[in-house]
């Protein structure tokens, strides 16, 4: 799917598909059970899915899709799950990051691009239109909205504070009056953080920090790396 996406997209594999460079197992197990499933199930199976993405409660609506489909409890694990990875994914990056210029200057239509990664994928036409309807549809801003914010993040740093400490006495002559470099964090889950780091190591990390924006700058500079709008 991704090397789909790369060829069609922009030269020497400058492009990107929805899914990243390697699709996730859950999309491939469901992309090989969904040719068995019948258009209705699909459809029901889809719906359920969307509104997973968008928080509701869908146990009644499954239970009701294993008994009239005939589907076991692990055929629907499979079936759903990749299905919530794939519409995630896609719905979690903006359209414009697609629409990136090929050498004739035209511009690829994301929905395209999307209907090609899953033929790679050897998903029925008919579903593919469906997933595409919802990626592209009426209802992405609901689904994209909720995807963003139920994805998994890290907490945040919501205080800091830091001051210089000199130790004057203390069990170690290496340590006496170098200077060290206190700080306190407060994060957004509610924790708090305190520790020492030497001058040194602060000259280090400084270093590497500049290193790291230098080198983030230098990639942005890179026109594989742009975003067309």
């Amino acid at each position: 799917m991704a090397a789909g996406a790369a060829q069609g997209l922009g030269e020497g594999g400058g492009g990107r598909g929805f899914l990243g460079p390697r699709v996730p197992a859950e999309v491939e197990a469901m992309a090989r059970g969904v040719q068995d499933v019948g258009k209705e199930t699909f459809r029901r199976l889809l719906k359920v899915t969307v509104n997973a993405l968008e928080g509701k409660d869908c146990k009644d609506s499954v239970k009701l899709i294993a008994e009239s489909a005939n589907l076991s409890e692990e055929q629907l694990a499979f079936l759903i799950s990749g299905m919530y990875t794939l519409l995630r994914e896609a719905l979690r990056l903006p359209l414009s990051t697609f629409k990136q210029e090929v050498s004739s200057g035209t511009t690829r239509n994301p929905d395209k691009v999307f209907k090609e990664d899953l033929k790679e994928l050897r998903i029925p036409e008919d579903f593919i239109v469906d997933f595409s309807s919802v990626v592209f549809g009426n209802r992405r801003p609901t689904s994209e909205g909720t995807a963003l914010i139920r994805r998994s993040r890290l907490p945040s740093i919501q205080d800091f504070k830091w001051r210089v400490d000199v130790a004057i006495s203390t069990s170690s002559l290496a340590r006496a009056l170098q200077p060290s470099i206190l700080m306190m964090m407060k994060l957004s889950d509610g924790t708090a953080h305190r520790f020492e780091v030497p001058l040194s190591k602060f000259q280090e990390l400084r270093y590497n920090v500049a290193l790291i924006l230098k080198e983030m700058n230098d990639l942005e500079k890179r026109s594989i790396m742009k975003i067309q709008d």
